[in-house]
C-alpha cells in the first residue's frame, strides 16, 4: 500500500511539473514591457536565490567543495549554464513575440534530437522504430519549412540547445536542486553585472513598472525552481518510463495555448508537419514501451532460470555419505564416552 501511495504522490509531482512548464506561456507576457534578456537575468539572480533557501532547508552543500575542485566537472556545469541560458532566453522572446506554437514544436521534437545527438557524438546503435521515428521527424521538419518559407529556427535551436544541456548534465551527474544552484551560480554575476548596467542606464524595468511589477520579475525565480522540485520529487517515486511519458504533457499544453489562446494561425502545412511530429513521437513512445515489456519478461526470466538452478544442478550428497558411513549405526550412548 505503501508503495502504491509513493507511485501516485510521484505521479501527481510529476504532472505538476510538466503541467507548470506547459502552462508558463501564461506568465511571460505579464513581465512586459521586459525584454527577453532582461528577464532571463532576472530569471538567473532570483533562481539563484529560492534554490539556496531550498538547499539550506535539506541541508545539502558537501558537494560545492568538490565540484570546486574538479575542473572538469565545472567547465561542463559552465556549458551547461551557457545552453540553457540560450534555451531560456530564446523560449521567452518566441513567447512575447506570438510564437508559442513553434516554441511547443521545439519540445516536441526535443527527444529525437536528443537520440540524434546520441548516435552522432555517443556512437549509440538505434533499433528499426527508432530510425523510422527519427526519418519522419526530418520530414516533418522539411515540411514545416516548405509552409514557413525558411527552416523553423525557433524551433531548431530550443529542440538542439536543450538537447545539449540533457547530454552535457549527463556527464556532469548532479541532483536537480544542485545542477540548477551551481548553472545559476555561474551566471549570476554576470546577470546581475547586467541588471546593474540597466539600471545606470535608465532602462531597467524592475523600479519603473512599479512594485508589481518588481514582484513578477522576482517570482521568476519560484517559476523556475518550483517545477525543478516537483520534477525531482517524481524522478525517485515514479519510473523513468513513466516520466519520459509525462514529458509530452508541457509540449501538449504549450501547443493548445498557442492555438486556443493566443489564436496564433495553425495553416494546413502546419498541421501537416505536427501531425509527422506526433506520429514520429508515438513511434518512439510504443518503441520504449515494447521495449521495457520485453526487457521486464527477460529478467524476469533469467531471475526463474537463476532461482530454480541450485535445484536441479547441486549433486546430491547422500549416495556419498552413505558409501563413507559405517555399516552399522553406532550407539548414541556411546557416542559420549570419550
Amino acid at each position: 500500500m505503501e508503495g502504491k501511495n509513493e507511485q501516485r504522490a510521484g505521479l501527481l509531482y510529476g504532472i505538476g511539473a510538466y503541467g507548470m512548464w506547459g502552462l508558463v506561456p501564461l506568465f511571460w507576457p505579464l513581465l512586459e514591457p521586459s525584454g527577453a534578456i532582461e528577464i532571463l537575468a532576472h530569471r538567473m539572480v532570483w533562481s539563484l536565490g529560492v534554490v539556496a533557501v531550498a538547499l539550506l532547508a535539506v541541508r545539502r552543500w558537501a558537494w560545492i567543495g568538490e565540484l570546486v575542485r574538479d575542473r572538469r566537472r565545472l567547465g561542463l556545469v559552465s556549458v551547461a549554464a551557457a545552453t540553457i541560458s540560450v534555451n531560456w532566453g530564446l523560449y521567452i522572446w518566441a513567447v512575447n513575440n506570438g510564437r508559442v506554437v513553434e516554441a511547443s514544436l521545439g519540445y516536441f521534437i526535443n527527444p529525437l534530437v536528443t537520440i540524434a545527438l546520441g548516435v552522432l557524438l555517443l556512437g549509440e546503435r538505434l533499433r528499426p522504430a527508432q530510425w523510422v521515428a527519427v526519418a519522419t521527424s526530418v520530414a516533418a521538419v522539411l515540411v514545416l519549412a516548405i509552409g514557413y518559407g525558411k527552416p523553423p529556427w525557433v524551433s531548431l535551436v530550443l529542440a538542439f540547445s536543450f538537447a545539449t544541456y540533457g547530454l552535457v548534465k549527463k556527464k556532469v551527474n548532479m541532483g536537480g536542486l544542485e545542477s540548477l544552484a551551481a548553472e545559476t551560480a555561474v551566471l549570476f554575476v554576470p546577470a546581475l553585472g547586467f541588471l546593474f548596467w540597466l539600471a545606470a542606464t535608465g532602462a531597467s524595468t524592475f523600479t519603473a513598472g512599479g512594485a508589481g511589477h518588481g514582484l513578477l520579475l522576482a517570482a521568476t525565480g519560484i517559476v523556475t525552481a518550483l517545477p525543478l522540485i516537483c520534477f525531482g520529487a517524481a524522478a525517485i517515486r515514479v519510473p523513468l518510463s513513466t516520466l519520459g511519458l509525462l514529458q509530452y504533457l508541457a509540449p501538449v499544453f504549450q501547443f493548445g495555448l498557442g492555438v486556443l489562446y493566443f489564436h496564433e494561425a495553425m495553416p494546413p502545412e502546419r498541421w501537416a508537419g505536427f501531425a509527422l511530429v506526433w506520429l514520429a513521437l508515438s513511434l518512439l513512445t510504443w518503441d520504449a514501451l515494447h521495449t521495457a515489456r520485453r526487457n521486464r519478461a527477460l529478467a524476469a526470466q533469467l531471475l526463474a532460470t537463476a532461482a530454480a538452478a541450485p535445484a536441479t544442478a547441486a549433486p546430491d550428497p547422500a549416495p556419498a555419505a552413505r558409501d563413507r558411513a559405517p555399516t552399522a549405526t553406532p550407539d548414541p550412548a556411546q557416542q559420549n564416552i570419550t
